[in-house]
């Protein structure tokens, strides 16, 4: 018993923490198809803004002030899309609360 055989270690040795990406960004949540298709939409909803300003003289302007509020709506959503599903964010909140949300 002296010899120390009866003694092993006990403890695991400690893991190497996982190299995390700049700004935590990875796209492991969005594959295939829908990353593209979340990029298109935030172009073309930002690109509706852009048009939506330059209008500068409207007769009766309710419908242009509900399209300014669709494309800024969803171009601000497709980004908290983005941010969501494009970085770490997404293991932080967990799964439920991103489907929640």
């Amino acid at each position: 018993m002296e010899n120390g055989a009866v003694y092993n270690e006990t403890t695991e040795p400690e893991a190497k923490q996982p190299r995390r990406r700049p700004f935590g960004c990875t796209l492991r949540h969005l594959r295939g198809w829908r990353l593209p298709a979340k990029a298109l939409q935030a172009i073309f909803s930002f690109v509706a803004v852009i048009c939506e300003e330059i209008v500068e003289d409207c007769s009766v302007c309710g419908g242009l002030y509900f399209f300014e509020f669709v494309s800024c709506s969803a171009f601000l959503l497709s980004l908290l899309i983005l941010g969501v599903y494009c970085t770490d964010i997404h293991e932080s909140l967990g799964q439920d609360k991103v489907q929640k949300l």
